[in-house]
């Protein structure tokens, strides 16, 4: 199985970005995994809330094949444990999925056409955090779900 993560906007932030990439090379000794950024809209001031979610909406959408399955990173999606979350992996890795692909989402969320494609939503926390953040605790916690996975001793419980 590959995964996929597909953000909104670039990180400028230097320290979280090498913090993305040190997880994400870590990453690489259990599964294919890809980062795909998508520039932001140019010229939202010129567009509604909804407007902008439709433009990012088009844009995650085109950025998927037919057989992937796709999982929005949102508040209102389901909590797991760090365990709870490593099982789950493992259910769609025995499923025979090709391509898992995880979207965080604009400022603004998704729009409706996204969320009727989607296949799942999945809560990191009720707060909220910047989406630069949420990359790296993703990643990290796709991290930890291999080594929980694998018995590795990263996870302490």
């Amino acid at each position: 199985m590959n995964i996929k993560l597909i953000a909104i906007g670039k990180t400028d932030n230097k320290s979280l970005q090498a913090l993305i990439d040190d997880y994400q090379k870590r990453l690489s000794f259990y599964i294919k995994f890809d980062l795909e950024i998508i520039p932001d809209i140019k010229n939202v001031k010129n567009l509604s809330e909804a407007q902008q979610k439709e433009k990012e909406g088009e844009l995650i959408l085109s950025k998927l094949s037919p057989t992937d399955q796709l999982i929005l990173l949102d508040e209102n999606g389901k909590s797991f444990s760090s365990v709870g979350f490593s099982e789950e992996l493992q259910k769609k890795m025995n499923s025979g999925i090709k391509t898992l692909v995880f979207v965080i989402g604009g400022p603004y969320g998704f729009s409706e056409t996204v969320y009727a494609k989607a296949q799942g939503k999945v809560s990191l926390s009720l707060m909220t955090f910047s989406h630069q953040m949420v990359r790296l605790f993703f990643i990290e916690q796709l991290y930890r779900g291999f080594s929980i996975l694998r018995g590795e001793p990263y996870h302490h419980q």
